[in-house]
């Protein structure tokens, strides 16, 4: 619901148009990217992300954005733009795109690979109404909105930024990217920027993931190098572990592979869809049989082994915890195998991650991570690559995206070191509207509805603040049901009443609880009246407050109590 009522777009003099902007998740997380601007009645949306769950959502598979505001404009949506295939930007497709009447998308020929294989897993959903789109090319998406495409440096091949022509001016989102460096640490691909800049930008949306890193981006040259030096003096198998979309680094690790007469092993499902469909796209070309079957694998020596692996964040369904904990039917860790950690590790994540070296030390491995090797190069700018950017653009505005608030924040020191206007840096929340005209940029009182929604198996937005309250009181403190059988005519109870715990207290070590729980269960009932009938929600009630008040008397602690009333 919006908390202050506003008109469906905001009523303005032909002469001074604005145009809203607001950004439904990614500017208080990692992930969940999904942001949208409006002009009148035309709506055009910039990717639909998911995140993964946290410490706070407990059995949560991961979280959408919240389109309810979207939902009820969807005869106003007039396009979605995916900028790349990461999940974090295309995840949440399958659960909106339906609600949101299925309007044309428009982004990479990689990236509608992806999102089409993902899409099988959907097969009651509308077909996809999908236009590939390359750098240069220009869109006219309605009446009011034009947009231009130009390639950036990212993870991923096939990622782009977009120009977006608006009423008000030109709007540059560089989404997801970095900036790219030869081995003499000279900067390349400037020649794009530049090409921006001429279009005389009003907004520049800019990546703020890594705005408080200083210096400039590592060079992929330089994670080539080292993997190529690693791989070659390993004695036994090496496994790399990583994202399933880092495609540019997979062809990398192929190329080396091949390189040094080593077989490549992909174990991961998503990893190998993505190489399947990189290879079918012409983007990684693979000799014949450098890459075997994970069958294969007791055909070669070790030394002639590579394999690619998700889990490197930890993942518990992910391969390399599989392969760690011995479920994988083809890999175990021997003393002596290389793991190679070559990504960073998700804020949030370092908990897993540190668990899954722990594993592999314990089992005789040999762990490289970014902390200790170059092994990763970021896909996010930094912050001298930031700066660079914003003094070739020379935007009217900046608003940082893609980051928790401090990372944005950043972006005020960064533009009052190259002697851009500090307050032309503007900080929104998710929710918050922008409303954007030729001059200037008003942060609205309005908020649109951007709180988690939550995917959890099959059910979509059913898990509720309450449901996670439950979770969480459960993994802390545990549960005790109570289970009173009474014979309906005369309320008497049976039989003693039972009582199970589960993770509170080991029942046959507490016995002097469980009998003084019992004893004021017994002590209830017997107030009850004998011959009329009872209020069973009441005597639910009734049961729960006391046997919790007593549990906390003796232990201190807050189980949650879940009272059972038969009637017999």
């Amino acid at each position: 619901m919006i908390k202050n009522k506003t008109a469906i777009y905001s009523k303005e003099k032909e002469s001074e148009p604005s145009v809203r902007f607001c950004a439904l998740g990614g500017l208080e997380e990692i992930g969940r990217n999904m942001m949208f601007v409006e002009y009148k009645n035309e709506i055009v949306i910039i990717d639909a992300g998911l995140q993964f769950p946290e410490e706070e959502t407990p059995g949560i598979d991961f979280i959408i954005p919240n389109i309810s505001y979207l939902e009820p404009r969807k005869a106003n949506i007039r396009a979605i733009i995916l900028s790349h295939a990461h999940y974090d930007h295309i995840g949440a497709i399958p659960y909106i795109i339906e609600k949101l009447g299925n309007p044309p998308i428009f982004t990479t020929s990689l990236t509608k690979e992806i999102v089409l294989k993902r899409q099988e897993d959907f097969p009651n959903l509308p077909k996809l109404n999908i236009t590939v789109v390359k750098n240069n090319d220009k869109i006219k998406l309605s009446n009011y909105f034009e947009a231009e495409f130009f390639g950036i440096p990212h993870t991923i091949p096939d990622a782009m930024g977009i120009l977006l022509k608006t009423p008000v001016g030109n709007f540059a989102n560089f989404i997801d990217f970095r900036i790219e460096y030869d081995i003499n640490d000279k900067p390349i691909g400037l020649d794009e920027i530049e090409a921006v800049a001429k279009q005389n930008i009003h907004t520049l949306f800019i990546d703020s993931t890594n705005s408080e890193v200083p210096g400039h981006s590592m060079s992929e040259k330089v994670v080539e190098k080292n993997l190529e030096e690693i791989l070659k003096s390993a004695k036994g198998r090496v496994i790399v572990a990583m994202f399933s979309s880092l495609i540019d680094r997979f062809e990398a690790i192929i190329r080396i592979a091949e390189k040094l007469n080593k077989k490549i092993v992909i174990s991961g499902y998503s990893m190998k869809s993505n190489i399947q469909i990189a290879q079918r796209l012409g983007i990684i070309k693979v000799k014949q049989g450098t890459i075997i079957p994970i069958e294969a694998i007791g055909h070669f020596k070790d030394d002639r082994l590579v394999i690619l692996s998700t889990g490197a964040q930890g993942e518990s369904n992910a391969s390399l915890m599989k392969i760690i904990s011995g479920e994988n039917r083809y890999l175990r860790i021997k003393p002596g195998d290389t793991v190679i950690f070559s990504s960073s590790v998700v804020p949030g994540n370092e908990r897993s991650v540190q668990g899954l070296k722990d594993n592999l030390a314990r089992q005789g491995a040999i762990i490289y991570h970014s902390d200790i090797a170059d092994v990763h190069a970021s896909g996010h700018a930094t912050s001298e690559d930031l700066k660079m950017v914003m003094k070739i653009i020379k935007p009217k505005f900046v608003i940082p995206i893609h980051g928790y608030y401090y990372m944005r924040s950043v972006y005020k020191k960064l533009a009052d070191e190259i002697g851009f206007n500090k307050d032309n840096v503007i900080l929104l929340d998710n929710g918050k509207v922008a409303e954007i005209s030729k001059n200037k940029i008003t942060i609205l009182k309005e908020e649109i509805p951007s709180f988690y929604v939550m995917v959890d198996g099959l059910g979509v937005g059913d898990v509720e603040e309450v449901v996670l309250r439950d979770r969480k009181a459960l993994s802390a403190e545990g549960m005790m049901v109570v289970i009173l059988t009474l014979k309906k005519d005369n309320n008497r109870l049976i039989k003693s009443p039972d009582i199970i715990s589960r993770g509170f207290i080991y029942l046959k070590e507490n016995q002097k609880i469980i009998e003084d729980i019992r004893s004021s269960l017994k002590g209830i009932i017997a107030r009850l009246p004998a011959y009329e009938k009872i209020d069973v929600d009441y005597l639910k009630t009734l049961v729960r407050e006391q046997v919790s008040r007593l549990i906390f008397e003796k232990t201190r602690r807050r189980p949650m109590v879940l009272p059972v009333i038969i009637e017999v």
